[in-house]
């Protein structure tokens, strides 16, 4: 379901889509990983896109998530496989049951072997999955990250929910506004390699920084890998460590739930302020039980739609990654390439009880 747009937290799509951001945007890759980036991954020669190249069809395009099994990866790589259900592709889904660093790789060596046409990526860690991303690109194989950013030189183009540092910015903002301004705060995130987590945290740093957030201060920053009981024991171990905290931030969909289960059912509902990046459906009953005042989201689903329109147009020629080439990508319209071979989505959206019931997903 597309769902009806709401508030937004950051500027309208069309602006989003020529912002560059110093993180490497949603992906976050580390600032060593710099490179001219975009149509040339893994030092191949340069192409030349022809934007009047037919879509072939029959393009074999796999999906490599951080881990399988997860309710925000399920939702986001369905997108992908619709997309090519429309372009007449061949969706494959592979990936671990873990977050760990390493864990895509052995996939990645597999899906070479397979010869795929594209590959789709979510990186657990930019630079793990780097040699065999270049393996890939040498084999011929286009590379499209989304979600979570690789090394710019292992890709061709990367699919940004929207920008670093408005999600960021507006984390801080929905944090600040929840507890008045003031007060101990902590962000429970995913991994500690993790690149879109680890770049949305730098920018929040920097916020919280400035005067405007003086009344904030950042106590701890926890992990629960992205997995819900590990999530949920850290959401408790923040509270039973930091007495006077005021809000937990997890900018995963994952710890977000988990942590508005344990505050829903314990003497912290309605004390501790709970906000992040979730899903609607998952987060429904903590918004209906006033455990979770506002959080926000873009629609999974796109992500992997926009990324499953990309690959096929990289397999095609149409592009190559270079910045200012444009490509239609079905339902969600045209799109520019930014620097660095970067694509926004578009902003999210803010949800709370007044809107929850009008999103699907």
């Amino acid at each position: 379901m597309q769902p009806r747009r709401s508030r937004r937290l950051v500027a309208p799509a069309a602006g989003l889509i020529a912002l560059t951001v110093a993180l490497a945007a949603c992906g976050g890759t580390s600032k060593d990983d710099a490179n001219t980036g975009g149509g040339a991954p893994a030092g191949g020669a340069a192409a030349t896109a022809n934007p009047d190249a037919p879509l072939k069809t029959g393009v074999k395009m796999a999906f490599l998530p951080k881990q399988l099994n997860n309710p925000y990866t399920d939702i986001e790589v369905s997108g992908g496989e619709a997309a090519l259900g429309e372009l007449k592709g061949d969706y494959k889904l592979v990936g671990p049951n873990d977050a760990s660093a390493s864990s895509q790789v052995s996939y990645i060596n597999t899906l070479i072997q397979q010869q795929q046409d594209v590959i789709g990526i979510a990186a657990n860690d930019p630079n793990a999955v780097c040699p065999s991303l270049k393996q890939a690109a040498q084999a011929g194989i286009k590379v499209v990250a989304f979600d979570s950013d690789a090394a710019k030189d292992c890709r061709d183009v990367f699919i940004n929910q929207a920008t670093t540092q408005g999600i960021g910015e507006s984390l801080v903002k929905m944090t600040s506004d929840l507890v008045g301004g003031q007060g101990d705060i902590a962000i429970l995130s995913a991994t500690p390699n993790a690149t879109n987590q680890n770049a949305w945290i730098e920018v929040m740093k920097t916020e919280l920084a400035k005067p405007q957030y003086s009344g904030l201060k950042l106590v701890k920053i926890a992990y629960g890998n992205d997995d819900d009981q590990a999530s949920f024991q850290q959401a408790q171990g923040l509270l039973q460590s930091y007495p006077n905290l005021k809000a937990i931030v997890s900018p995963t969909t994952v710890g977000i739930a988990a942590t508005a289960r344990y505050v829903s059912s314990s003497s912290y509902k309605g004390k501790v302020a709970v906000t992040g990046l979730g899903t609607p459906n998952q987060m429904r009953e903590y918004v209906k039980d006033g455990t979770v005042k506002q959080f926000a989201l873009w629609n999974p689903a796109d992500i992997g739609y926009l990324a499953a329109y990309a690959g096929v147009a990289l397999a095609s020629g149409q592009i190559t990654g270079a910045e200012g080439e444009t490509f239609t990508a079905g339902k969600l319209g045209e799109y520019t390439i930014g620097k660095d071979g970067e694509i926004v989505l578009g902003p999210p959206t803010v949800f709370d009880a007044n809107n929850i019931d009008q999103f699907d997903f």
